[in-house]
């Protein structure tokens, strides 16, 4: 009575991404124990008549294989699929409706053996990843053709008793419901041990790619199940959230036609988002693919992202998780991303901090030992004047002061640190000096 899939070699995922082999179930799903059976409310004459009826149909059984495979082909595409074997098919049909007829008529003695059969058929599907609709709906095509036979041959030995079927209907389609959930049942524990084993797996492989260790021979892989060609053009986020370490970062948008795959570890999420399917991709303008990523990246508010430029190939990932993960260390503000190529002098601050911090005592003590709001307002000014591009009365426009006000406190840092403003080495090294205070400053 229960129809099934063809071999477990021959039958495709139907058009679904590769499943992994049976094989890597680690633990294959127990079977669940049998239901208490449901009291009969058929009479001692109607009983005989179905047992006699259902041994008929014992030797019937290739007759009824026949019927129910053609059926199960014309009415449920997914079995006229050309890797379908037909003779497998047909065998497998045949066991399950020997063991489940004979068990209308000795189901003490089969029961065990009839749902062992069900159970098998939905672990045997799911590693396949045959669809499960499609399986359940060959199984009540099977059913309604060993009923209607049923009612068929017990009306030719006995028209009026045949009526009286009628009564054992209930207890036929209960028995059809508990090994259609059988059967669901060992194909979700499959499906489900399958999934993970199979994101585990990409989990691996994601991490591989982001820490360096990921293998020449690993890409194909990559390819296949990530969907990220070798030679493709990437960008990598990493994502910072302090208010909500836990949140999920899939739901981070990257912007649209930007594949992302994600993954966290350590509190830090990263992205290695495909920029471009070819290597030529982006090529010429190599900023501009990032470029676009910053634009359409959606950081969650309270959360920092820092962003790779573009970079060539898989085995490029890795430099640019690292070059990510200096861009987030120029701490952008909350809910924005820094891109780096737009932030090198922050970045070569935060890669070196011994180096960052004794430039911040070289250009800056005098005025880091003032009082505090005293140092504040130097610190500021500098900061406005290097930012106005050397303009005095450009700085003076942020800070809402006089150019004179600017120039004098400009004045009062070279007396302090001996430096003097008018030398673009030394300009340099403030901002350099600025940055390190600003990002490097506990």
């Amino acid at each position: 009575m229960h129809p099934v899939t063809g071999s477990r070699a021959s039958v495709p995922a139907m058009g679904r991404a590769p499943r992994l082999s049976a094989d890597r179930v680690r633990t294959p799903p127990r079977m669940p124990a049998a239901r208490p059976p449901i009291r009969s409310r058929a009479d001692a004459e109607t009983v005989a008549l179905l047992h006699r009826t259902a041994r008929v149909l014992i030797e019937e059984v290739p007759r009824l294989t026949d019927r129910i495979v053609a059926l199960m082909k014309e009415r449920e595409p997914a079995y006229r699929s050309a890797a379908v074997d037909p003779h497998e098919v047909w065998r497998e049909v045949h066991d399950s409706l020997s063991h489940n007829v004979r068990s209308l008529v000795h189901p003490k003695e089969t029961r065990e053996s009839a749902r062992s059969c069900a159970w098998r058929i939905g672990t045997d599907r799911a590693a396949q990843g045959f669809p499960l609709d499609a399986l359940l709906h060959a199984y009540r095509i099977g059913c309604t053709v060993v009923w209607e036979h049923l009612l068929e041959t017990a009306s030719r030995e006995d028209p009026l008793g045949a009526q009286s079927l009628v009564h054992v209907a209930a207890d036929v389609w209960n028995f059809v419901d508990e090994h259609c959930t059988l059967v669901a049942t060992a194909y979700q524990e499959v499906e489900r041990q399958l999934s993970w084993h199979r994101e585990n797996r990409n989990r691996i492989i994601v991490a591989a790619l982001l820490d360096g260790t990921a293998r020449v021979s690993d890409f194909p892989e990559a390819e296949q199940v990530l969907g990220l060609p070798e030679r493709g053009r990437y960008a990598v986020v990493a994502l910072e959230d302090a208010d909500a370490p836990c949140r999920t970062p899939h739901s981070v948008e990257v912007g649209d036609g930007l594949r992302a795959v994600w993954h966290t570890a350590e509190g830090t999420a990263h992205a290695i988002v495909l920029l471009g399917a070819g290597a030529g991709a982006g090529d010429g303008d190599s900023g501009s693919g990032a470029e676009r990523l910053v634009r359409g990246l959606e950081v969650p508010p309270g959360a920092r992202a820092g962003v790779s430029p573009a970079v060539t190939g898989l085995a490029a990932i890795n430099t640019a998780r690292r070059l990510a993960d200096t861009a987030l260390r120029t701490r952008p503000a909350a809910g924005t991303a820094a891109l780096l190529e737009e932030r090198y002098p922050e970045a070569l601050v935060v890669s070196s901090p011994d180096l960052g911090t004794a430039l911040a005592d070289r250009m800056l003590g005098p005025v880091l030992a003032l009082e505090p709001a005293d140092q504040e307002l130097l610190l500021t000014t500098l900061a406005a004047w290097l930012e106005a591009g050397g303009s005095a009365r450009r700085a003076g426009a942020l800070l809402f002061c006089h150019r004179n006000t600017v120039l004098n406190r400009l004045r009062r840092y070279e007396q302090l640190t001996g430096r003097s403003l008018d030398h673009p080495r030394e300009v340099m090294e403030l901002s350099l000096a600025l940055s390190a205070h600003r990002l490097l400053t506990p």
